[in-house]
């Protein structure tokens, strides 16, 4: 997938190590030059300008993203990014501050797909508001073992079988389960499988791409794309947490 990340400080920048990590393609907007210096230096391709003008997206690819991430520390380029990200119908994403939470989130949440707030969600989270769909990764518990929460689709091969029928690669176990939006819970065995049902999986990097054909319904091609291969250095990133104290 493309991706359009608004902000090359600490939240965009470890959120676009995350992704590429996983194989995806990321072009960053950054207008602070040592920000955007530092972004270039690990590999991306920086897009000098302001995140909130329409002509300075569309040289960042913006016709052609799945989504676009405004994760600056401005609220208001970020909002704008996002309605120009709308309008060239890309999934859009925005970084809210902890102090702004309640009242952004009532004001603005109609009009993107996804508020967040990286202060608190990390670039775990970011990700995968960006990526949207059927599956979520939680944390990465170490360099090669990651909890996903994933979502059962009609297409799923275990789609109407129960907990004790499921059976996983050995490398990966179900550690709770939950209904729809209910909460989650300890699974039992007689528990059926079905439509939009969660499962939570403890799994090796290894076995993801089978994890995700066998309760998502992926074609083995893609499963194996969008599960990556799992590094120590972005395991790092991620339990360093994301407070970005700089405009971005």
């Amino acid at each position: 997938m493309r991706f359009v990340i608004i902000g090359a400080g600490r939240v965009g920048l470890r959120t676009a190590r995350v992704l590429r990590d996983e194989d995806h393609e990321v072009t960053m907007v950054e207008r602070d030059e040592p920000t955007r210096r530092r972004a270039r230096e690990q590999g991306f391709t920086v897009v000098d300008g302001d995140g909130s003008r329409e002509d300075v997206l569309e040289a960042a690819g913006i016709a052609d993203a799945d989504a676009l991430g405004a994760l600056t520390g401005d609220l208001n380029v970020n909002f704008t990014a996002c309605m120009i990200g709308n309008h060239h119908g890309c999934r859009t994403v925005m970084r809210i501050d902890e102090a702004y939470r309640e009242g952004i989130y009532r004001k603005y949440a109609d009009q993107v797909d996804e508020v967040i707030y990286p202060e608190r969600l990390g670039a775990i989270g970011a990700k995968n508001a960006l990526l949207g769909g059927t599956i979520r990764a939680i944390a990465d518990v170490a360099p090669h073992l990651q909890v996903v929460e994933l979502t059962l689709t009609a297409d799923a091969p275990v789609n109407g079988y129960t907990i004790s029928e499921l059976h996983l690669p050995a490398d990966a176990t179900v550690l709770a389960f939950g209904k729809g939006d209910g909460p989650l819970e300890i699974p039992t065995e007689d528990l059926s499988l079905e439509d939009d049902d969660r499962l939570v999986v403890l799994a090796d990097f290894d076995v993801l791409s089978e994890v995700r054909q066998l309760l998502v319904g992926e074609t083995a091609e893609r499963a194996t794309a969008n599960a990556g291969t799992g590094t120590s250095s972005a395991a790092t990133e991620l339990l360093e947490g994301d407070s970005d104290g700089g405009a971005n």
